[in-house]
C-alpha cells in the first residue's frame, strides 16, 4: 500500500544538511512507491501558541495563519517526517513553534508514523536532547509510532551531510515505508 508522506523542514537554511537528509528520505520513500511533500517551516507563518485556550471544544485556533493548513497535511498523512538542526542543544524555534500550534487538533494526529531528522555540528548525545524533545511531542498523540530517528552528527558547513551514514540512514529509512 503506497502512503502519504510529509516531511516538515524545520530548518531556516534550504539546503543545509537536516534539509538535505529531508530529500534522502524523499528519495527513498518515492522509490518505494509513496507519495511525499515536503513544507518548509520558513516558508510559512506561524506565530508562537497564546496559551488562550480559546481551541478548546472547537479545534479551531484564533490565529489565522498557515498552521491549519499544514495541520490538515499532518493529519492526512501516513507518515510524517520532523526535520530540525541542533540549536543549543534543542530544535529550532520554527519547529517549537509549529508543535505547540498543533494543540487546537493534536489528537487527530493519530497513529501516524514518524521519522526524525536532528543534525549538529556536535556528536550524537549533543543531539539527544533535540530527540527526546520530539518524543515528547509524539508521546502526546494517540497511536504514533517513531520509526527512525537519524542523528546527522558532527556536520556543520552546508553539504557536509552528503554521502555519510545519516544519509544512507536517511534514504533506506524512506525507502523502508
Amino acid at each position: 500500500m503506497n502512503k502519504k508522506v510529509l516531511v516538515i523542514a524545520g530548518s531556516p537554511r534550504k539546503g543545509g544538511n537536516s534539509d538535505l537528509l529531508c530529500e534522502e528520505v524523499i528519495r527513498g520513500a518515492q522509490a518505494s512507491g509513496n507519495t511525499a511533500e515536503k513544507v518548509y517551516l520558513q516558508d510559512l507563518r506561524i506565530g508562537p501558541c497564546r496559551a488562550c485556550y480559546s481551541c478548546r471544544g472547537n479545534g479551531v485556533c484564533v490565529q489565522k495563519d498557515d498552521e491549519a493548513e499544514l495541520l490538515e497535511k499532518m493529519i492526512s498523512a501516513d507518515v510524517i517526517v520532523l526535520a530540525t538542526p541542533v540549536y543549543f542543544y534543542s530544535m529550532d524555534s520554527q519547529m517549537k513553534a509549529m508543535i505547540d500550534r498543533t494543540l487546537p487538533r493534536y489528537t487527530e494526529i493519530r497513529s501516524k508514523e514518524f521519522i526524525f531528522i536532528a543534525t549538529a555540528a556536535a556528536g550524537e548525545p549533543a543531539i539527544e536532547r533535540t530527540i527526546e524533545a520530539l518524543r515528547g511531542f509524539t508521546d502526546c498523540l494517540p497511536g504514533a509510532r517513531v520509526r527512525s530517528v537519524i542523528y546527522g552528527a558532527g556536520v556543520y558547513q552546508k553539504g557536509e551531510v552528503t554521502g555519510t551514514k545519516a544519509a544512507k540512514e536517511a534514504f533506506l529509512a524512506g525507502q523502508s515505508i
